[in-house]
């Protein structure tokens, strides 16, 4: 036995780095693992990391708390950064007619969920017992299945409690799994409250799409027959009509050219135009009609090739300020971002990682093409400069104390929250300060899973060595039950409020109600009932808002209410 003494003092000194490294690869392959597994179709995926950490530290398989307490603030702090970097390009767009109604709807159920919780803990709870409110705590981010909330949660008790902060993590445990089934239950019984058909949602998701008229860019080749027009410049064109277009080639006199700011315009010319859908109606009754030509059959060395910004001086660049046209010799007509076409309007901001459409000679397209990097190898380097300088910011932001009066601490955003705002911040303005925020969604999901099951680990093998007495002694059921009414009852009044006074698609409710609730199984459930993008889309309206009210309203609770 003696020859595996070694094996037995690597799983038992706790201080030594193998054994602190061995236990988070044990804890984080169990939970991945096993969070695979699907009941009833619906699995708990990287969050049963949780779970593993807890049974880890209940059978005594730990390390020192000051490296516990190390690795899940900074798992948290690179979690939050990643989501704040991810949706921060969006974040502002996403406050539209409709944008504005959801983001509402999704701020009320939060606060829904929080009332419901000191509700729960006025009638269920011992008002006295000075842990039992941040309990309720832990058990609200269970039951709204928001991890950071949680993260965000135990650091502002540290500050209250700086002898030991309660062990909340406990409770989430308890209200999770039944969450995580109560958001998708609560989702169906509002399909049956509103007496909705999906067949007919479906037909009505198909008939606004017909009808609709977006932003897309829209393509079409008209006729020059409006005598005005006769030997008027395009910019004079332009600046009159008032509308962004771009004419990507002419033809006069049967010669195929590429147009620039002074071209003339002469009756008869026949041309390519790329304009905003909204737009083109107006365009062609000012210009022309519509006509039936292929440029790509005229005898002109002209092509269109999509080029990929990787050129970081091209990063916060506008089109207007790169003279296509005029130096070049090409046109851009539309833009890729995220999956998502754009319009080429003159003040459109290039960004890193953008698919430029440009339309030219072949040579001037590769001199452009050089010019705006076109590496694809270069877009996957990552640029880990940036983020470590959006989290440098976001530790010195989340740091500064802000005096409340009536709190027992100052303010502060914290480890969650400083961060989160920076990178939001970063992601949508950082072009302005030459920092390149561009990062692949392969390794954008990468880093955010680290620093999740980090961060899961870590919780789940400090709540561990309490957690049995907690539940099973304790009041384990009780968390569970106040838990699924804060999960359901604020979904059970704000999606008929949506369906009945604000006319929303059930489809668009349901991935609205995924976001708000910022769970993933619940959004995968919304996407199998409906084969239109309207669940993605209402879950990526107000997700952004959502992460950010779930991460700042725990530090709130806690800072005015536990202390």
């Amino acid at each position: 036995m003696e020859s595996f003494q070694w094996l037995k003092d690597l799983f038992t000194t706790t201080d030594s780095v193998a054994h602190i490294a061995l236990l988070y690869a044990v804890v984080i392959a169990i939970g991945v693992y096993l969070g695979k597994i699907k009941v009833f179709g619906i699995s708990l995926g990287v969050t049963f990391v949780l779970f593993a950490g807890i049974v880890a530290g209940h059978i005594g398989f730990t390390a020192p708390i000051p490296i516990l307490n190390f690795v899940q603030d900074f798992g948290l702090i690179l979690f939050v950064f990643m989501i704040g970097l991810q949706v921060g390009p969006g974040f502002f767009e996403n406050f539209g007619t409709q944008g504005v109604k959801l983001n509402a709807l999704s701020a009320s159920a939060i606060l829904l969920n929080i009332l419901v919780m000191f509700a729960c803990y006025y009638i269920f709870f011992d008002t006295s017992n000075p842990i039992s409110l941040p309990m309720m705590v832990g058990t609200l981010y269970g039951a709204v299945t928001n991890t950071p909330g949680l993260g965000a949660a135990n650091e502002a008790l540290q500050s209250i409690f700086p002898d030991g902060a309660p062990q909340i993590a406990s409770a989430y445990a308890c209200a999770y799994p039944l969450g995580v089934l109560g958001i998708i239950g609560a989702t169906i019984i509002v399909r049956y409250l509103c007496k909705v058909r999906l067949e007919k949602e479906e037909e009505r998701l198909k008939a606004m799409e017909e009808t609709s008229v977006d932003k897309k860019p829209y393509k079409m080749h008209v006729e020059v027959t409006n005598q005005y027009l006769e030997g008027k410049t395009l910019l004079q064109v332009h600046d009159f009509l008032n509308r962004d277009f771009v004419v990507s080639r002419i033809v006069h006199d049967g010669e195929v050219s590429i147009p620039n700011r002074n071209t003339v315009f002469h009756l008869g010319d026949q041309m390519l135009i790329v304009c905003a859908e909204a737009d083109h109606e107006a365009i062609v009754a000012f210009i022309g009609p519509m006509i039936d030509i292929d440029f790509e059959q005229q005898d002109q060395p002209l092509v269109s090739k999509r080029i990929l910004v990787t050129n970081p001086s091209m990063n916060g660049k506008s089109l207007a300020s790169l003279h296509f046209s005029s130096v070049h010799g090409v046109n851009v007509t539309r833009v890729t971002r995220h999956g998502i076409d754009l319009f080429a309007s003159a003040g459109l901001p290039l960004q890193v990682g953008d698919k430029i459409m440009v339309v030219g000679p072949e040579d001037a397209v590769d001199r452009v093409a050089n010019k705006m990097g076109n590496s694809i190898r270069r877009l996957n380097a990552p640029n880990i400069a940036t983020i470590f300088v959006g989290i440098f910011l976001g530790l010195i932001f989340g740091s500064l104390p802000i005096a409340i009066p009536g709190m027992p601490v100052p303010v502060k955003l914290g480890l969650a929250g400083g961060p989160l705002i920076v990178a939001i911040l970063i992601g949508r303005y950082g072009y302005k300060i030459h920092l390149v925020t561009y990062t692949t969604t392969s390794a954008n999901m990468m880093l955010r899973e680290i620093g999740l099951v980090l961060f899961l680990a870590s919780v789940g093998i400090k709540a561990g060595a309490n957690f049995f007495e907690t539940v099973i002694q304790g009041e384990g059921l009780l968390f569970v039950l106040t838990g699924f009414l804060i999960t359901i009852i604020p979904i059970l009044i704000i999606g008929p409020i949506a369906r009945i006074r604000y006319k929303f698609n059930y489809f668009t409710i349901a991935g609205m109600i995924a976001g708000t609730y910022t769970d993933p199984p619940a959004l995968a459930y919304a996407n199998s009932i409906c084969s239109k993008e309207a669940p993605a889309l209402g879950y990526s309206t107000v997700y952004p808002l959502s992460m950010f009210l779930r991460i700042f309203t725990a530090q709130i609770v806690v800072l005015f209410f536990c202390g």
